[in-house]
């Protein structure tokens, strides 16, 4: 008989783990490592654009280049995410003669280490393992959730009736992901994201949730860089149609909500077309959640009344852009502004000479609602010069208005 792996739960904070490969495999295994503290260290030659993302943002290091047995001096854990067999097998006798235990997502019986299938709600995290079955340890690992989800009952219809059509394939779900903390994904998306075929997903989706897919689910990585490299929306509609058509039942995984700057309604026109059943699953969007997640509520009694959502992505000078800033200037409500900080100077610029007090409350929310959350209160006069002395970068949400000392003790 062969011997029933020992299960061990690995304390990585500071901890050096290398992660070779950067395709898909990478891309779903790297966010638990980040997420343990694991001072990871990514060994290939190119990566998807989520993993450049965390490479650019200081999460991990990058060498840009093939695996050498030296990379593994001083690690703890290897996760080799190739499906060159050859080159996975020389990363397991690396790890071999140095004594470092090796997950291998493409043989698991040449492995020294596999990877449980993982649920975790709040502290606690149950890991599965099923003797080597990846889909009899995913059955166990839902069962589980299931039962440690009190706020999950019985399936409402509607969801059921999702369900069942996913299970039959040939139809897409756009889901909203939420702002950045994987629990807050909603019950549907998460119950449709686990009876995917295909998921198709943005950069700002929380990477636990696709270390939680099944290991057959193929993952489509749409990641959309602000001002960088970036996957034509011509091409996601298409993978969404030809997935679907071919009898697979695909998710769009998005950040927020799809229709909130998210262009869900370009996917769902483009697989209309094709006659294409599409179910929209709605997102918490960052525009209310990075605040509220800041202390900062878009409204609040006797302070402000309304709050009005803008896209900062196109400057307030530009022929293509479509928001009246003169009008917006006169409002005084909160105003949060998404995908803003390129053009903040500008934004900010406007709303003054029309009229917005310099010192009016400002504030800007760095990847709300994650663990790598910042937070800069300033006033609109000062907030842009002060974004760039403090470095914060995309993704975040800028809030405008009374509301953003409303709750500062």
């Amino acid at each position: 008989m062969t011997p029933n792996p020992y299960p061990l739960g690995l304390r990585l904070a500071g901890r050096r783990v290398v992660v070779v490969g950067g395709g898909a495999v990478a891309t779903r295994r790297v966010p638990a490592l980040l997420d343990a503290g694991a001072d990871v260290l990514l060994v290939a030659p190119e990566l998807t654009p989520a993993l450049r993302a965390h490479a650019d943002a200081g999460r991990l290091h990058w060498a840009a280049r093939r695996f050498a047995p030296g990379d593994l001096d001083g690690a703890w854990l290897v996760q080799v995410a190739v499906d060159d067999p050859l080159a996975a097998a020389s990363v397991s006798a690396a790890a071999a003669e140095r004594r470092v235990f090796c997950v291998r997502a493409d043989d698991r019986a040449a492995a020294t280490a596999w990877t449980p299938a993982v649920t975790r709600h709040g502290p606690v995290t149950v890991a599965v393992l099923g003797g080597g079955d990846p889909r009899r340890a995913m059955t166990v690992r839902d069962a589980v959730r299931d039962l440690l989800d009190a706020r999950r009952g019985p399936l409402t219809e509607p969801a059921a009736e999702a369900i069942a059509g996913a299970r039959t394939g040939g139809r897409v779900a756009l889901v909203g992901a939420g702002p950045g903390d994987p629990e807050l994904i909603t019950v549907k998306g998460w119950r449709l994201l686990t009876e995917a075929d295909v998921v198709v997903a943005d950069r700002l989706v929380p990477g636990l949730l696709l270390d939680e897919l099944r290991g057959d689910v193929e993952l489509v990585d749409a990641s959309k860089i602000p001002y960088g490299p970036a996957r034509a929306q011509e091409e996601i509609n298409r993978i969404l149609v030809d997935r679907a058509r071919a009898g697979a039942f695909v998710v769009r995984l998005k950040g927020g909500d799809p229709y909130v700057f998210g262009r869900g309604g370009e996917e769902l026109l483009a697989c209309a077309e094709a006659g294409v059943p599409v179910t929209v699953v709605p997102g918490v969007t960052s525009s209310i959640a990075a605040p509220g997640a800041a202390g900062i509520p878009v409204t609040h009694r006797a302070v402000a009344h309304e709050f009005t959502v803008v896209s900062g992505h196109v400057a307030p000078d530009s022929p293509a852009s479509l928001v009246r800033w003169d009008a917006l200037a006169g409002l005084r409500g909160t105003l949060v502004i998404l995908m803003g900080l390129k053009n903040l100077a500008a934004i900010t610029a406007t709303l003054v000479a029309h009229g917005r007090a310099a010192d009016t409350a400002a504030a800007v929310v760095q990847e709300g609602t994650t663990g790598s959350q910042r937070v800069l209160r300033s006033t609109l006069g000062a907030v842009a010069a002060d974004v760039v002395a403090a470095g914060l970068r995309p993704p975040a949400v800028v809030v405008v208005g009374d509301v953003v000392n409303t709750l500062t003790p």
